[in-house]
């Protein structure tokens, strides 16, 4: 596989086998209460407990540790909101190499604390996509390193593909896999990766109605903008890329939407009820089955990331 071209179900095994040192094999769990409630069997996939608290540290570490020792050496560099960002950072950390985050203003102040942590050296920038990719795009040009783009990379989808084999061994076929989509890699790796290891299951992509961009991709086959996301879920207002599209539409069943007032409800579902940590991104699949808007069966929901700053809990009331 070379950089420009998309990933195989073979990248998977492969990612599998070179990020096992290095990242978490999260637990698979269900909750009695919540299935009857839903009117289906339910496990939910908790990737809110992977390495730095997110699924994207399966991606980042794919692709940190497939670069050659002299491209690793210059560094690496992205753009994030928050979760591939700690992970690259994390990633880099492992490896002993300079991480270059461009962070927009107004991230989560956890996420940001998480990447430094991590030592990873942030940059700001404005919250648009393009103040994302040229200030990127500066600090490569400057350092040398190597951009390892949030979703829009081969290696990165074959990593986070590797959710399936996991889940795989972990319990039987489901009837639905149910993942948040902003970028579309979550969703490109799993849906892949499923329709080899788990033919006829449907992989779905859950979006904020407020950040609609991948429903309208994927429905239409057009890549289409998403100018003013306004969305709780901060780590899906990115915009799907070709590649991502193009997977999607190759492999997973559809991509719905659901309300904002469904997404805090299902966060706070996790809580209460799971005793689950997961930000309002890792909680939008849920939020799907409260909505009744996605076929039943035997279903697993994938919990992306719990990355929450506690203080902004959105059913707290309003500091007077």
């Amino acid at each position: 596989m070379d950089a420009m071209g998309d990933p195989e179900f073979a990248d998977i095994e492969a990612a599998a086998a070179r990020i096992a040192p290095h990242v978490r094999r999260t637990p698979l769990l269900a909750s009695a209460e919540l299935s009857t409630q839903l009117g289906m069997f339910v496990e939910f996939k908790c990737e809110n407990l992977q390495e730095a608290g997110a699924f994207k540290s399966r991606g980042a570490i794919n692709a940190v540790f497939a670069l050659p020792a002299e491209a690793a050496a210059r560094g690496v560099a992205t753009h994030s909101s928050g979760n591939h960002a700690a992970a690259l950072a994390r990633a880099a950390q492992r490896r002993g190499i300079p991480a270059f985050i461009v962070m927009p203003r107004g991230a989560p102040k956890v996420k940001r604390a998480t990447v430094e942590s991590f030592g990873g050296r942030v940059v700001e920038c404005e919250p648009t996509l393009a103040a994302r990719e040229a200030a990127a795009a500066a600090i490569i040009a400057e350092t040398g390193a190597t951009l390892v783009h949030p979703y829009d990379h081969p290696l990165v989808i074959a990593g986070q593909g590797t959710i399936v084999l996991e889940l795989a061994e972990q319990t039987e076929r489901p009837d639905t896999v149910l993942v948040p989509v902003g970028g579309g890699g979550l969703l490109s790796g799993t849906a892949l990766a499923a329709r080899h290891r788990w033919p006829g299951t449907r992989v779905i992509g859950v979006e904020p109605a407020g950040a609609d961009d991948a429903f309208r991709s994927f429905t239409s086959g057009q890549l289409q903008t998403q100018l003013a996301p306004r969305t709780i879920a901060d780590g899906l207002r990115g915009a799907m890329c070709a590649r991502t599209l193009r997977l999607a539409r190759a492999n997973a069943h559809s991509i719905v939407t659901v309300k904002e007032e469904s997404i805090v409800a299902a966060m706070r579902l996790l809580f209460e009820r799971m005793k689950l940590v997961v930000e309002p991104s890792g909680a939008v699949p849920l939020a799907a089955l409260l909505e009744r808007a996605v076929p039943g069966g035997r279903t697993v929901v994938v919990l992306s990331g719990g990355n929450v700053d506690l203080d902004t809990l959105p059913w707290l009331a309003p500091a007077t």
